[in-house]
């Protein structure tokens, strides 16, 4: 894994980690459950940049190193499959 993609990912991963506690917090506080919402969906969109730059760090990494090696096939099915993923969440 790229350093600096592993970096960031770590970064963001403990900032979700925060996020959920907190969220846990409101829920056990009884919060005002839009206020609920509106944090379920911070963590979502945190959870979202992580899976970016994962992808980023495979595409430039493994994929290239595929390519490279011929391995066409294999890199095509892992990048349709990362993509029909992302659909489903649409």
């Amino acid at each position: 894994m790229k350093h600096d993609l592993k970096k960031r990912a770590i970064r963001r991963l403990k900032i979700v980690e925060g996020q959920v506690r907190g969220l846990q917090r409101m829920v056990q506080e009884e919060t005002y459950c839009i206020d609920i919402i509106n944090q379920s969906c911070a963590i979502k969109e945190a959870l979202s940049r992580v899976e970016d730059l994962m992808l980023e760090n495979h595409l430039s990494t493994h994929v290239v190193e595929q390519m490279k090696s011929g391995q066409h096939t294999k890199a095509t099915k892992e990048i349709l499959s990362v993509y029909k993923l992302a659909q489903r969440k649409q």
